[in-house]
């Protein structure tokens, strides 16, 4: 079972009440502050673009909720013909290779990088308390591709992805999907933050912010799936 750190210091604002995406500013990475924020529907992304020697104060850290929240049910997955073809010439774990997966998705060479190095060190220690965790896609002995979020309970919020061939990262979310699917199902939450063209082809919707932080006090009070438990 994940170990439960230090409660935060800080205080988070009541996301239902904001008018803006960006409900917060500052704060610290601290496991503690990052469990508060998810479980107040709240996630963490610098404010500005990292560089090769980042200036922390260049980097504001922001908490976000957005309005409306993307989400994929789980019983809405599409798996498209070809996706299941891949499904069958790779192979999924969980947690094998989490600082490879987080390092892939951090590449500076990535369109729109946001990952910057408080965020590695951070979800790292996560990690090593048993909070965050990576789903990955293996071929012929080789990750090709990933995912890596945090699990609370009933949600896994997910943070980012990657693919080094074709379909990888597909192949590791239908790998989520397959882990979060069990009596819970209708009541776990697998949020993606935003909805993109791309994750709407996999099933991904939009719903109110209020209805998402409705779903999220529902499933904070389930188990969390077995592998992580």
């Amino acid at each position: 079972m994940p170990i439960e750190p230090p409660p935060t210091g800080w205080v988070f604002p009541d996301p239902s009440d904001a008018d803006d995406d960006v409900v917060g500013m500052g704060a610290d990475l601290q496991p503690g502050t990052l469990l508060a924020a998810y479980r107040h529907g709240l996630f963490p992304m610098p404010g500005g673009v990292p560089d090769e020697e980042p200036d922390e104060t260049d980097l504001p850290m922001l908490w976000w909720s957005p309005d409306p929240r993307g989400v994929l049910p789980l019983d809405r997955l599409r798996v498209s013909r070809s996706l299941r073809t891949s499904t069958r010439r790779m192979e999924v774990r969980v947690d094998t290779a989490f600082d490879q997966v987080v390092a892939a998705c951090a590449d500076p060479a990535r369109d729109s990088g946001w990952i910057d190095h408080q965020i590695v060190e951070a979800y790292t220690r996560l990690h090593l308390l048993g909070w965050a965790h990576s789903v990955e896609a293996w071929q012929d002995g080789r990750l090709v591709g990933g995912l890596y979020g945090v699990a609370i309970g009933g949600l896994f919020a997910g943070e980012s992805m990657f693919h080094r061939v074709t379909d990888a990262s597909k192949v590791a979310l239908v790998g989520l999907v397959d882990l979060l699917c069990d009596e819970h199902a209708d009541q776990r939450v697998l949020d993606v933050q935003w909805r993109t063209d791309h994750l709407g082809s996999l099933g991904v919707v939009e719903v109110p912010r209020r209805s998402y932080l409705r779903m999220l006090r529902t499933a904070l009070d389930l188990p969390l799936p077995a592998p992580w438990r």
